[in-house]
């Protein structure tokens, strides 16, 4: 099948910029036909949207593209992870099968069911998650091709308090995690995002989440291909679970800004 049309968008930055900001999880959408093969009744959803979104976080990555020097790209997830997560890998080399929480979902942040036992996913896959990273490998390609190189940052939030979920949850959990990788994060662009967020009252690394985006094709193959996963401590810019986003929103685009321009030089 044909993707969506409102799967997700491409927003066009500057020619010469190679940072594209990547924000897979700000959205609460799921179409009809998605929402049918979903257990749980309508407040229950809702308040798992409210633990499983990454509120606002569209709203800080367009914030900074529009304050950036170079516009950087944006690409946006417009349907909810509750569809499909387009940050897990498809298949066994996913470590998040283990809690129900592959590319995707069977249960929800609190390890109950959130579709039916032997539920089928690969038509979602097929429909919303091949598409998808078909795009952002288009997206990277056409960086590398324009300005020969392409740095994707990750934009997330995850909350104050750990959630049954999380396999890595016991760890420190700082108004900032820098989510790396060995191959894709060289030293550079790690001091920089670290210098840009040094007001939030800290930044640490790989903790409570690890690990960055990269596009299957280029993962681990090619260092042209940057790669940064920004973690936001919710409390730093908004009410938890699922609330308003508060003053702390805009300083945030403010520092992502400030790592954008410091990339594109």
């Amino acid at each position: 099948m044909n993707r969506s049309p409102e799967s997700f968008r491409l927003l066009p930055g500057a020619a010469a910029s190679p940072v594209i900001l990547h924000v897979p999880h700000s959205s609460r959408a799921i179409p009809a036909s998605v929402r049918s093969g979903i257990v749980l009744d309508d407040p229950a959803l809702e308040r798992e949207l409210d633990h499983i979104t990454d509120s606002h976080t569209a709203d800080i990555a367009a914030a900074a593209a529009a304050a950036s020097a170079v516009t950087p790209w944006q690409f946006v997830n417009q349907l909810s992870r509750l569809v499909i997560d387009p940050e897990r890998f498809p298949d066994e080399r996913e470590e998040m099968l283990a809690a129900g929480m592959g590319a995707v979902y069977t249960r929800t942040t609190h390890r109950e069911a959130l579709r039916p036992d032997g539920f089928d996913g690969r038509p979602l896959l097929d429909r919303y998650f091949h598409p998808y990273a078909e795009a952002m490998t288009r997206a990277v390609e056409d960086r590398l091709a324009a300005v020969g190189r392409a740095v994707v940052i990750d934009v997330h939030s995850y909350p104050t308090q750990a959630l049954p979920y999380e396999l890595h949850g016991d760890g420190p959990r700082p108004p900032l995690c820098l989510g790396t990788d060995p191959f894709h994060t060289p030293p550079g662009l790690r001091a920089a995002a670290e210098k840009a967020f040094a007001g939030f009252g800290g930044t640490g690394l790989d903790s409570p989440f690890a690990g960055t985006y990269v596009p299957l094709r280029h993962y681990g193959r090619d260092r042209r291909v940057g790669a940064l996963m920004v973690e936001i401590r919710r409390d730093v810019y908004m009410a938890e679970p699922g609330g308003a986003a508060g003053p702390g929103l805009d300083a945030l685009a403010a520092a992502l800004a400030q790592l954008v321009d410091s990339l594109d030089v």
